[in-house]
């Protein structure tokens, strides 16, 4: 059976989830290498601990979930987990809305949780502008067919008729007036909203880039 790779679990928060009381998952491994990351612990594999059994957090989940709304998937980014349905599907039988956490770069992964009903609210990092160098620069690694898959993610998440909310970082020295600008005008206002970029532990501060 195809298990997720759990790095970090947090029982209660009240900023993950708009709203609702969540749980969140954290899972380990990413397909980005974005340098503002600061869940380096979760992305770089030389740094990863050993995971959290699959099961210890689900019970967790089940003794909890009488003061809980809702459990929130984060990353690392969650769609690269082949696990993520069944894992989801064991969560569902607590009856708690479950929120994803994703970079948008597996429009396949995304459109079998949408079809069978697994999410309720998802979030998107939209990185910097869909335009394939702007991307693959920030986010530190070529993909081929990278912004043709985001742009599958975010047609299935406007047509599945549940909550949304796509995000960007705003990352000192690359989101100019002008990229900031087009994003506002790309995904207009009332999903999207700017994040600040906060500094620290980072990937690049790991990798040793300033």
């Amino acid at each position: 059976m195809d298990k997720i790779r759990i790095g970090g679990y947090v029982s209660q928060s009240l900023i993950d989830f708009p709203g609702k009381i969540t749980a969140v998952i954290f899972t380990q491994g990413c397909n980005f290498r974005c340098g503002f990351c600061h869940n380096p612990l979760l992305v770089l594999p030389e740094l990863f601990q050993m995971p959290i059994p699959q099961e210890e957090i689900l019970e967790s989940i089940n003794n909890a979930k009488s003061w809980l709304d809702a459990v929130t998937i984060s990353g690392g980014e969650p769609t690269i987990q082949n696990g993520l349905p069944r894992f989801i599907r064991e969560i569902k039988k607590t009856e708690l809305l479950v929120k994803l956490d994703t970079n948008g770069s597996n429009p396949e992964m995304l459109k079998q949780l949408l079809d069978e009903n697994l999410l309720d609210n998802i979030a998107v990092d939209i990185k910097t502008i869909l335009k394939k160098e702007a991307y693959n620069n920030i986010i530190g690694i070529e993909k081929k067919g990278l912004i043709k898959n985001i742009n599958l993610s975010l047609e299935l998440i406007r047509n599945a008729g549940i909550s949304y909310q796509l995000r960007t970082t705003v990352v000192p020295g690359h989101h100019t007036e002008e990229i900031i600008s087009i994003l506002k005008e790309q995904f207009g206002a009332e999903n999207y909203v700017l994040q600040e970029y906060r500094p620290g532990a980072t990937v690049d501060s790991f990798r040793n880039i300033e």
